[in-house]
């Protein structure tokens, strides 16, 4: 057992399964009583149950740690209010949520329907604020509290087929920044990981992760971010693949071009392509390279044929 998190109440999203469930058996394992959330639906968003989140509690109690189950949907205001609620009424405080919550809708952009785009929005996203809403009522009163969202390098990078889940990863980081803001003077701080871990969702992702974990990898940097040792860490992006812990970079501009009389059409096409150029996209050099072994491959093989 360690004590990082000894005496503080926690409320962990998504604690069913995979990642989440990891880090709220971290949380108690280190001394924190839990609040072990998780609407407990199948992949495809259907069925939803209350058992995953019991059996997340019965785990926690059996190894000596206090947790109790709320079934709730983070996609709802009162999903989110009841989450944070049920800590305070059980024990008397709040003080860190992580937002483990997420779903899958993968299809190429110009297949997406709306209900695809909006559902992992509602879960992803939308499940981060209304739980971190009513976490920093109770954290601005007491004057403490540590948040931790849940992003994906996505956020930065891109993804082939999945602009719904990238546009809500990307959102997170943007309202985990701000919040770091908004709340810093009340003693609150907030930060993102960006996990690479095996897990349900990972399984399903179409391509060759080299670097990749477990949750209990993601789950140490978790009670990490919320014990004391890291209050003064805010705003903060962290990577946790495995044995690799990576910090991702404030966002900034990189170059820029002048011109006293102003801008026209005519004059950024002569300018910017030299002056300022463009900054080249990691995963689409990747999958030019791919398209061109490809067509290597099919040449050769008619070439053979």
């Amino acid at each position: 057992m360690g004590d990082f998190l000894t005496g503080k109440v926690v409320a962990v999203t998504g604690a069913g399964r995979g990642i989440g469930r990891a880090v709220a058996l971290a949380c108690a394992e280190h001394g924190a009583k839990v609040v072990v959330n998780d609407y407990g639906v199948a992949m495809d968003g259907s069925e939803p149950t209350s058992e995953v989140a019991d059996a997340v509690v019965k785990e926690i109690e059996a190894a000596g740690g206090q947790a109790v189950a709320v079934a709730d949907s983070v996609a709802s205001m009162e999903g989110g209010a009841r989450i944070v609620g049920t800590a305070v009424e059980t024990w008397g405080r709040i003080d860190g949520v992580v937002t483990v919550a997420g779903n899958l809708r993968e299809r190429m952009l110009f297949n997406m329907s709306e209900d695809e785009f909006d559902s992992v929005i509602a879960t992803h996203l939308k499940g981060t604020f209304t739980v971190v809403q009513a976490a920093s009522k109770v954290m601005r009163a007491q004057g403490s509290g540590s948040i931790v969202g849940f992003t994906s390098g996505a956020y930065a990078l891109g993804s082939v087929a999945q602009a719904n889940y990238s546009a809500a990863k990307g959102g997170i980081v943007s309202f985990i920044r701000s919040a770091a803001l908004g709340l810093n003077k009340y003693g609150v701080n907030a930060n993102c990981v960006a996990p690479v871990a095996r897990t349900r969702m990972s399984a399903n992702v179409p391509m060759d992760l080299k670097e990749i974990g477990e949750p209990e990898d993601v789950a140490e940097l978790v009670v990490f971010l919320l014990s004391d040792h890291a209050k003064e860490i805010t705003g903060q992006v962290y990577t946790a693949a495995g044995p690799k812990i990576a910090l991702w970079d404030q966002p900034h501009e990189i170059k820029a071009m002048y011109r006293d009389e102003g801008w026209t059409a005519e004059s950024i096409a002569a300018t910017l392509p030299t002056a300022i150029g463009q900054d080249p996209m990691p995963v689409l050099a990747q999958l030019k390279e791919y398209a061109a072994a490809a067509a290597r491959k099919k040449a050769a093989e008619a070439a053979a044929g």
